[in-house]
């Protein structure tokens, strides 16, 4: 039998993430394959970086925790194609959470209106949700 979490625990696991990251974590979206681990350096080419809002997840429900407030970058840093996300303590430096990048639709940890990004456009995030393991 799996391991299962009652919705109680699984709501704290997800709140602790972000309690743990911290408020105002850095947002960057970058080309190429994700490093193994976030503890691996960086990889691929920052294409986009954001500061999230303060209080950046809305409260854990039901064992998932959905974005917070607005995620966009008014201007991209750099042109490519997006491939993984990396959200970071306020620090800039300090990686607490890694995953893919899709576009809409496309079934990616975090979602965008459009993975192909150019220098200096309007970059949105369209979604992002974490859930708990365990059900």
């Amino acid at each position: 039998m799996a391991l299962q979490f009652s919705v109680l625990v699984r709501n704290a696991l997800l709140d602790a993430l972000e309690t743990q990251i911290g408020a105002t974590a850095v947002l960057r979206i970058r080309s190429g394959a994700a490093p193994a681990t976030c503890a691996t350096a960086d990889s691929g080419t920052a294409l986009a970086s954001m500061t999230l809002p303060a209080d950046w997840m809305a409260a854990a429900s039901a064992g998932a925790k959905d974005k917070s407030g607005t995620w966009s970058d008014a201007s991209a840093d750099a042109a490519g194609t997006a491939a993984h996300f990396r959200i970071y303590a306020s620090d800039g430096t300090t990686c607490g959470m890694q995953g893919t990048v899709t576009a809409t639709g496309g079934g990616g940890d975090l979602t965008l209106d459009n993975v192909v990004i150019a220098s200096a456009q309007l970059v949105t995030i369209t979604g992002f949700t974490l859930t708990a393991p365990g059900v």
